[in-house]
């Protein structure tokens, strides 16, 4: 494995994706890192972005600090790295003084806003959202944030057009765990209106197995309207399953 394609895939932001990473990577990386032939010929970045995948933060966080360019994008890792370890305070340190050598750097912001989001400020979350999307407008990822800080503050149709504009762009956007799209919602009210708008966005592509995960989540948090449910277009198609009349009945009991 050579250590220009590991760092491209880093470089990518692939790294800072809650849930795991993709296997070949890891071991290819893993086997990198532990190797007495390389880690040797490695940079302090370069060894800090391998400690990444590994999730060992504070080596990396040590490698980075030891670069000798501490450039916007090494203070950016170093920030990911202590969110990681849920140091918010740390983390928001290290992304504003990247943002003070690069106040157009957009994954920053993007992260910026994730500080925020996770000390609850969703208004101040969803500021730095929208400008880290000015600046690169068709982000995906920076829309599903901007979606979850609208939900958030109970700003039900932002929300879901929000979530529309990223589903469109990558009908994959939503393709993580249900249960790792939004850590912290506010209300259960707020956590059911997104899981609804994720269902009715699958239903109406014709992905009834994600359409029906969201609504069960959706049922989860409190959802009862099923009046909307047997009017609301999105899921003409999926109403004609065998499997959404065994979810209603169920939840109707």
């Amino acid at each position: 494995m050579r250590f220009s394609a590991i760092k491209a895939i880093l470089a990518a932001g692939l790294f800072v994706l809650p849930g795991g990473f993709a296997d070949p990577w890891v071991a290819a990386a893993q086997q990198a890192a532990t190797s007495p032939l390389l880690v040797k010929d490695l940079t302090p970045e370069t060894r800090g972005d391998l400690l990444m995948i590994r999730r060992s933060y504070q080596a990396a966080i040590d490698a980075y600090i030891a670069c000798p360019d501490q450039s916007a994008e090494i203070l950016n890792k170093i920030g990911i790295a202590y969110h990681h370890l849920y140091a918010i305070d740390k983390a928001r340190v290290f992304y504003l003084r990247a943002l003070q050598l690069d106040p157009k750097f957009a994954d920053a912001l993007n992260n910026l806003g994730a500080t925020y989001y996770a000390g609850q400020d969703f208004k101040k979350a969803e500021q730095y959202y929208r400008r880290a999307l000015k600046i690169a407008p068709r982000n995906v990822t920076f829309r599903k944030n901007l979606g979850a800080a609208y939900f958030a503050q109970g700003k039900t149709q932002k929300g879901m057009e929000a979530y529309r504009d990223a589903f469109e762009d990558d009908p994959n956007a939503f393709s993580d765990n249900v249960s790792n799209l939004i850590s912290e919602p506010g209300t259960a009210r707020e956590r059911w209106s997104q899981d609804y708008c994720l269902a009715a966005l699958y239903a109406r592509a014709g992905m009834n197995t994600r359409a029906l995960d969201y609504l069960r989540e959706a049922f989860s948090a409190g959802f009862s309207d099923y009046k909307k449910l047997k009017t609301d277009s999105d899921f003409d198609t999926l109403r004609k399953s065998t499997e959404y009349a065994e979810l209603v009945k169920d939840e109707r009991r």
